[in-house]
């Protein structure tokens, strides 16, 4: 898993893990931010987690960078790239290097609201439903294969936060579920659509 930030999807996935409702198992996680709370929810279960410098760039990962994240997750013996609050673009080495093996959540229902602070477009836009969106990572931003989807309903009384703190709920039980199922061999890319199927 790589991420950024405080991790409350992380806590989610590996739970899920814990409890036997994922069969897998969180390998690794890596951020590019030293001090990220991913990284300490990690070490408090034990989960190996490394901070790897992201290089140059402030949205992606330079060449180097991506060398080393790149090295580390086929170190771990990876089957499955999950983003959870990366904030970093990856580019056409790494996902080559996992093709068709990386999966990412976002907070609306793609392909509406792309890009950052989606739950802020929602609410200037004006929409009553908004919601989450697991898919595959390609090379656009936020564009890539839909895996599933969860919607959230727009309150009259709704703020930024509100809504995010909603959004983010829906997160945590859309993102275990999509991976438990990529884990069973459940779900396949065909073109542009992502087919489920009973394992």
């Amino acid at each position: 898993m790589l991420g950024s930030g405080k991790g409350s999807n992380f806590v989610a996935i590996a739970g899920a893990c814990a409890a036997g409702t994922v069969a897998a198992e969180v390998a690794l996680v890596v951020s590019d931010v030293a001090e990220a709370g991913i990284l300490a929810r990690a070490r408090e279960r034990s989960i190996p987690a490394r901070f790897l410098p992201p290089g140059k760039f402030r949205t992606k990962l330079d060449e180097e960078a991506e060398r080393n994240y790149i090295a580390a997750l086929r170190a771990a013996d990876v089957d499955l790239v999950v983003l959870a609050g990366f904030m970093r673009v990856l580019k056409d080495s790494f996902l080559q290097a996992f093709a068709g093996r990386i999966v990412n959540i976002h907070p609306s229902l793609l392909p509406s609201f792309p890009g950052l602070a989606a739950w802020e477009q929602a609410l200037a836009h004006g929409v009553r439903v908004t919601g989450c969106t697991v898919h595959f990572v390609d090379v656009g931003v936020d564009s890539g294969p839909i895996i599933g989807q969860q919607t959230v309903l727009v309150l009259d009384d709704d703020t930024t936060e509100t809504l995010h703190q909603r959004i983010h709920a829906a997160e945590h039980a859309l993102y275990p579920r999509c991976v438990a199922a990529l884990a069973r061999g459940e779900v396949t890319i065909r073109g542009r659509r992502v087919v489920w199927r009973a394992a």
